[in-house]
């Protein structure tokens, strides 16, 4: 059952993220939620002070809880946050089964929200940064290496730009479309300034996602539920939940039990995402427990692959080339196509988002319940 009555798409989605803080910090206050914030010593490009919240809605010592993450890739924080602004204010938590808490993580990478980029203050993208390296050196990528400055190149003169795309094409050309997609959407750490940088150690984000996870007690819980919120790949509107546990893991069971044949499975194929070893997703298991957790990534579609591709490679050459001027026409251009792709904030899109979430959150409740269910005590000699 779909908890809640009317979708308000027009006032859960914010115009940015300081108009989307203020909305979660209302609506977490108003559902009588617990409160924590986590600032970061960074400002927006405005000077607002940035910050992950979290919400918490249930008893504290709940053994089941379902986490919903906003922009762990900046700037698709705004269909995350309306997700959990329309969560709360919908009345999720009076949907809480016994033992069941719900914790909302909002804008955890703030300064990409903020700044309308998909990286961290450090131009790092958390999807690409949950490997573990204490384990030793992070993979390498040699079709990311060959490619690099195609892929970021070194202005925008027409002549410039033309001829990084005649050596995307003819690698494309070469080595076939899913060794193109690999090399330019799977990872890599050895370029700092480039897309889809994983980093040599874990972001300052992923600090903080993981503080979050220890003060809120979760690795002592009987089960996690997680669902990350995504935009920009596949279809228009399409909510995809995409699953990243590996073949035999009791989340990857959980995962076809709870969310049906929409499920996605990179590793397997059946997904729009191609497999990723950096996923935030194997942080968390290590934190919690591979056992414990059940994770989804939900991906909303906008438009195609290539326009994104082509505003995400000037917003990394906009701030490869020194500091940005918020006001500069050439930086309210980039920034304004960048935004669109991953929010294209058109009320049909806006309304897909919400009813798909509230899905999800709804299978994610009832699963557990059902597994808790399930293993209480029948109460029979």
């Amino acid at each position: 059952m779909i908890f809640g009555t009317d979708i308000d798409a027009g006032t859960c989605f914010a115009p940015d993220f300081a108009a989307a803080r203020v909305r979660f910090l209302e609506a977490a206050h108003r559902a009588g939620a617990r409160i924590r914030s986590y600032p970061i010593p960074a400002s927006g490009p405005r000077g607002e002070p940035l910050a992950t919240d979290t919400a918490w809605i249930g008893p504290d010592d709940a053994d089941d809880v379902l986490v919903l993450v906003s922009a762990t890739h900046g700037v698709e924080g705004f269909c995350g946050s309306a997700a959990q602004v329309d969560a709360l204010r919908a009345g999720a938590g009076r949907h809480l089964a016994p033992g069941q808490a719900l914790l909302a993580i909002h804008a955890l990478n703030a300064h990409g929200f903020a700044w309308l980029r998909r990286v961290t203050e450090e131009g790092i993208g958390l999807n690409r940064n949950g490997i573990d390296f204490s384990a030793g050196p992070p993979p390498r990528n040699p079709g990311y290496d060959e490619l690099a400055d195609a892929f970021v190149p070194g202005g925008f003169d027409d002549a410039t730009l033309a001829a990084a795309v005649r050596r995307l094409d003819a690698y494309r050309l070469a080595h076939g479309a899913v060794a193109f997609e690999t090399a330019r959407s799977c990872g890599q750490h050895s370029h700092p300034q480039g897309i889809f940088y994983g980093g040599v150690a874990p972001a300052a984000a992923m600090r903080t996602l993981m503080r979050v996870v220890d003060e809120h007690g979760l690795p002592r819980r009987r089960r996690i539920a997680v669902i990350d919120y995504h935009s920009g790949l596949g279809p228009f509107g399409h909510g995809e939940p995409i699953c990243g546990h590996r073949p035999g893991e009791p989340g990857q069971a959980r995962c076809r039990s709870w969310y049906g044949s929409s499920l996605g499975e990179p590793l397997l194929g059946t997904s729009a995402s191609l497999p990723i070893a950096g996923l935030s997703q194997y942080a968390w298991s290590r934190s919690v427990g591979s056992g414990r957790l059940v994770f989804v990534a939900i991906e909303f579609g906008t438009f195609d692959r290539e326009t994104g591709a082509e505003a995400l490679r000037d917003d990394h050459v906009l701030h490869a080339l020194g500091p940005v001027d918020w006001q500069a026409p050439q930086t309210r251009r980039i920034k304004a196509a960048l935004r669109r792709f991953y929010h294209p904030d058109t009320t049909d899109w806006c309304e897909m988002v919400l009813f798909r979430s509230r899905q999800l959150i709804c299978q994610a409740l009832d699963g557990m319940a059902g597994e808790a269910a399930r293993a209480a005590p029948t109460g029979h000699a």
